[in-house]
């Protein structure tokens, strides 16, 4: 365990880059691919650029978090893969709102999105489904996500038995299981800078387009 000494002695010196005004365009989507192209190119492994801490809300207001993995960009926002079924699935079906956070180390940026949810079409899920290796699409038929189970040999059981079950088929998406599209109203593109004087550029989605400002570090 960490010392209390140690962890509050911890800092770096951001010094890698800046985000000016004049260098953030006035749509936000393109800075997000910008800054998603460079992250995939300078993140070293093991480092997934991909990865996204996803928050949401339960019936309670209890916030809850996990790190999923961005499958998809355009226009109309970010998406992911999930059971519906799970606790993430379940807290979209009862508030179908949720905010996103990309940390990109070597870089020194973060990104925060905030916006509204829904369910990415049938045929949009079908498509990815049928894109992933087979060993994964063979562990959503054994996965009821998020639910509790007697132990790993339950799973392994449930594996076997689906790999029995499509011994000479493809396996189909489960009905259960799909994609999420966050639609962003609010994104933040923090970038860090020497002496905590970060830069903080937000795009807001108001009546008249995209608002931009920027926010004390």
């Amino acid at each position: 365990m960490h010392r209390s000494d140690q962890l509050s002695g911890m800092r770096r010196q951001y010094q890698a880059h800046s985000l000016l005004e004049r260098q953030a365009p006035e749509a936000p989507l393109v800075l997000l691919h910008d800054w998603l192209e460079q992250a995939l190119a300078h993140e070293p492994p093991p480092s997934e650029a991909n990865a996204m801490t996803l928050a949401t809300v339960d019936e309670q207001g209890r916030p809850h978090c996990r790190v999923v993995l961005l499958k998809g960009i355009d226009a109309r926002g970010l998406v992911f893969y999930s059971h519906h079924g799970s606790a993430k699935g379940q807290e979209l079906a009862g508030n179908p709102r949720a905010a996103l956070l990309f940390h990109w180390p070597a870089l020194e940026r973060q990104l925060r999105i905030e916006g509204e949810v829904e369910q990415v079409a049938g045929e949009e899920a079908d498509a990815y489904f049928d894109s992933r290796p087979l060993p994964s699409r063979l562990a959503c038929w054994a996965s009821e996500q998020s639910q509790v189970i007697s132990g790993r040999g339950e799973l392994e059981a449930r594996l076997a038995l689906a790999k029995y079950r499509f011994l000479d088929a493809e396996p189909p998406r489960p009905q259960g299981w799909g994609g999420y599209r966050v639609i962003p109203h609010s994104l933040e593109f923090w970038q860090g800078r020497a002496d905590r004087l970060h830069d903080r550029l937000r795009y807001q989605l108001t009546a008249g387009g995209w608002r931009r400002e920027r926010l004390a570090p």
